[in-house]
């Protein structure tokens, strides 16, 4: 693993550049996933007429044991996920700030670029026009597109995979969370973990105690300087 700058070298084969969401392509002192948390929250609340606190405590229960929010409801309570997904994503987007040099590195780069997001296309595009990297993505791939099964489902990636045609020997994975890039490694794909700005003080965190640093090629707190800094080998 690397948490410093690659070498330009490291990522002169890849033509097929992979991009999660919330916490990696908007930043995480953004904060804006604070908001679907505080949506879902109340969603939970709302429809099991429970206090806030448990159903707070409910809602990441189901997030540890399933992955996702959605996919414990849906296991548990049959919801409807179009409603939830419409619900949780009704948020203020004006808290990401535009990010130019982002959207110039991200132009730059050779080959498609695809978001893959446990979320919704939705959200996804009004969180990437906010950015104003919208444009210079070719494909989102949803929670929707795969069958309302999250990461890091094997089949989800396996979805992914199919329905873009994606070579993985050619491929790097940019993601928020370590064990969202266990099975892009697996599959060749270069990885790269995106932390919050001075990442040390909740390193602990980040990798959330799990067993998974052999999995993430490098490490990095500026996505945008991080591709800066490969594109001179591309």
């Amino acid at each position: 693993m690397n948490v410093h700058s690659p070498t330009p070298a490291d990522f002169a084969h890849v033509r097929e550049w992979v991009f999660d969401l919330d916490n990696t392509l908007y930043p995480h002192h953004s904060n804006l996933f604070s908001q679907i948390d505080v949506a879902m929250t109340g969603y939970v609340s709302e429809l099991l007429q429970l206090p806030r606190e448990e159903a707070r405590e409910l809602q990441k229960a189901y997030y540890r044991q399933y992955g996702t929010t959605l996919a414990g409801l849906i296991a548990r309570h049959n919801v409807d996920p179009d409603d939830f997904l419409e619900k949780v994503h009704d948020i203020d987007y004006s808290w990401i700030d535009p990010d130019p040099a982002l959207g110039e590195a991200i132009k730059a780069l050779p080959g498609r670029k695809f978001i893959f997001t446990n979320g919704d296309r939705k959200h996804a595009e009004r969180a990437a026009r906010q950015l104003g990297i919208l444009d210079h993505f070719d494909e989102i791939f949803d929670i929707v597109a795969a069958d309302l099964v999250p990461k890091p489902a094997g089949s989800t990636y396996d979805k992914f995979r199919a329905i873009h045609r994606v070579d993985c020997a050619r491929a790097a994975m940019f993601e928020d969370l370590a064990r969202n890039l266990v099975v892009p490694k697996s599959l060749g794909m270069k990885t790269v973990l995106i932390v919050p700005h001075n990442f040390e003080a909740t390193f602990s965190e980040i990798w959330e105690r799990e067993d998974v640093e052999d999995q993430v090629d490098h490490v990095t707190d500026d996505l945008a300087g991080f591709l800066r800094s490969i594109l001179p080998g591309l």
